[in-house]
């Protein structure tokens, strides 16, 4: 018996039979950590790369595209900042006379009698003064075919004989050569009435309080 032989075994020899061995392999947890690790990184990665694209697309930041918005608003912009001085450095629009400092002559062009007398009662109720009450002259008698015509002299454009329209709408407007500030009211052939006293003074609200125009950085 061999010194290598256990005691008890009585000499025999025994060998191990059989195709299958015992194999160390990695704990399987292992590789699944990995993996998490990998996408997680990869995931990370995509979220940043779009998170960059967003910022480049949308010019936050001041990245390429938002550079090129830039320089394109302010080439539709012409002066940038500027603008906003420029407009508020305009003077404040001339603010129209009231009714009351008006002197209204009203002159009947048509062949109904009595019509230029009624009309001049109207507007002095109305806050205008009234200056001549009778017939028109001969260049103007029977030879107005609308409503109404206004005559001022040219001073009177942009005040005066707007804020008389806004008694008559649809009347035409028209200067002469007159030196002082009255107005004359020449009734035409298809004249029937004023204006009711709610949409004149509508129209005289909006000529005395008119809606602000847009700045110059609104419009950009």
């Amino acid at each position: 018996m061999s010194m290598l032989t256990p005691p008890g075994m009585g000499g025999k020899n025994y060998r191990v039979t059989g195709d299958r061995y015992p194999r160390m392999r990695r704990p399987r947890h292992r590789r699944r950590i990995v993996l998490t690790l990998l996408a997680t990184v990869c995931a990370l990665g995509l979220v940043g790369w779009g998170t960059l694209q967003l910022i480049d697309v949308f010019g936050f930041g001041g990245g390429r595209n938002g550079t090129a918005q830039a320089a394109q608003d302010k080439k539709h912009c012409p002066g940038g900042g500027k603008a906003t001085a420029g407009a508020q450095a305009q003077p404040a629009a001339r603010k129209p006379p009231a009714p009351g400092t008006l002197t209204v002559n009203v002159l009947n062009a048509t062949a109904r009698a009595g019509l230029a007398k009624q009309t001049a009662d109207e507007l002095q109720r109305r806050g205008f003064k009234i200056g001549k009450v009778g017939n028109a002259p001969a260049a103007y008698d029977k030879k107005i075919k609308g409503i109404g015509m206004l005559l001022g002299s040219r001073a009177a454009t942009d005040g005066p004989l707007k804020v008389l329209a806004t008694q008559l709408a649809g009347a035409q407007q028209k200067t002469d050569d007159r030196k002082n500030a009255e107005l004359d009211l020449l009734l035409g052939d298809t004249f029937k009435a004023l204006a009711t006293p709610q949409a004149a003074a509508r129209s005289l609200a909006l000529l005395t309080h008119p809606a602000p125009e847009p700045s110059a950085d609104a419009k950009c």
